[in-house]
């Protein structure tokens, strides 16, 4: 695995456009305090981008136990992806505005569904506006895509995952990509309880890009999962927790998703919690 089977630049993706060359993209504008993003969307996104929805398309919010954002059916990716004009065989790019977040979520459950050729837009929209990329606004409508996903159970699909009894017992590097001081459990503006799981690392998910929301190699953490053993990734509701699953794919290190997370952990009264650094 490389960075090219993760991510595509901002120069890559206007070559596709400019050539011709099939490609869908799609736009998964979410922010934690800002979960919608279609009217930043509509003001401007990349030519021929069309909307995806993270709460209400990447996300089944009707799966109870499973923490803020459970994951969907394999039958409602596909669903989904054919209404977006995803097509089996055919290069689908991801981006968003916010660090990562929103395409990181998109790349991993449409790649856990069995979607081939998936790439996230390392970088993001600023990326594209910075390399001379033009913006297109309103919504775009694509004609049906025809894309066949392999995994309905996406908990049980082409990426590894991790239950909560896994990650109790869980004998390797356990990362939490969330902001220190969520961590530590001195603020908690989300779940009911602050903390974190014990036995748990601090790797916040901003940490693994520059300056300009550009994915880079942490060699010390990739270090420490070469020699970890297994490798495990959660945050908050599963969402940024894809951020570091994404950049360590990138570098050649697996790394499985606890999708419930802290949402799903601290939910469940007789799991332990531990705070501080």
């Amino acid at each position: 695995m490389t960075r090219a089977d993760v991510l595509i630049t901002a120069a890559e993706l206007a070559e596709h456009l400019a050539t011709g060359r099939p490609v869908t993209v799609l736009d998964v504008r979410w922010e934690l305090a800002r979960p919608d993003g279609r009217e930043a969307y509509a003001r401007g996104h990349v030519p021929g981008a069309v909307y995806v929805s993270l709460d209400d398309e990447l996300s089944d919010h009707t799966v109870a136990g499973r923490g803020r954002h459970p994951l969907p059916t394999g039958a409602s990716v596909e669903a989904a992806a054919r209404r977006w004009g995803v097509r089996d065989g055919v290069l689908t790019v991801v981006y968003d505005d916010w660090n990562r977040a929103g395409s990181a979520r998109a790349w991993w459950v449409l790649t856990a569904a069995g979607v081939d050729r998936v790439r996230i837009l390392d970088g993001g929209l600023a990326a594209w506006v910075a390399s001379g990329g033009a913006l297109e606004t309103g919504r775009v409508t694509p004609s049906p895509g025809d894309v066949r996903v392999i995994h309905d159970d996406l908990y049980r699909g082409a990426l590894p995952t991790l239950t909560a009894d896994d990650v109790a017992q869980f004998d390797g590097l356990l990362l939490d990509a969330r902001v220190p001081e969520r961590f530590r459990g001195e603020v908690e503006p989300v779940d009911p309880v602050a903390g974190h799981i014990p036995g748990a690392q601090n790797a916040p998910s901003t940490g693994l890009l520059d300056a300009d929301g550009v994915f880079r190699a942490d060699a010390a953490l990739l270090d420490r999962a070469s020699r970890a053993g297994p490798v495990g990734a959660y945050c908050g509701s599963g969402v940024t927790a894809a951020v570091l699953v994404a950049a360590m794919r990138a570098e050649g290190v697996e790394a499985a998703l606890f999708p419930g997370s802290w949402s799903q952990w601290c939910a469940e009264p007789e799991r332990a919690v531990a705070t501080g650094a």
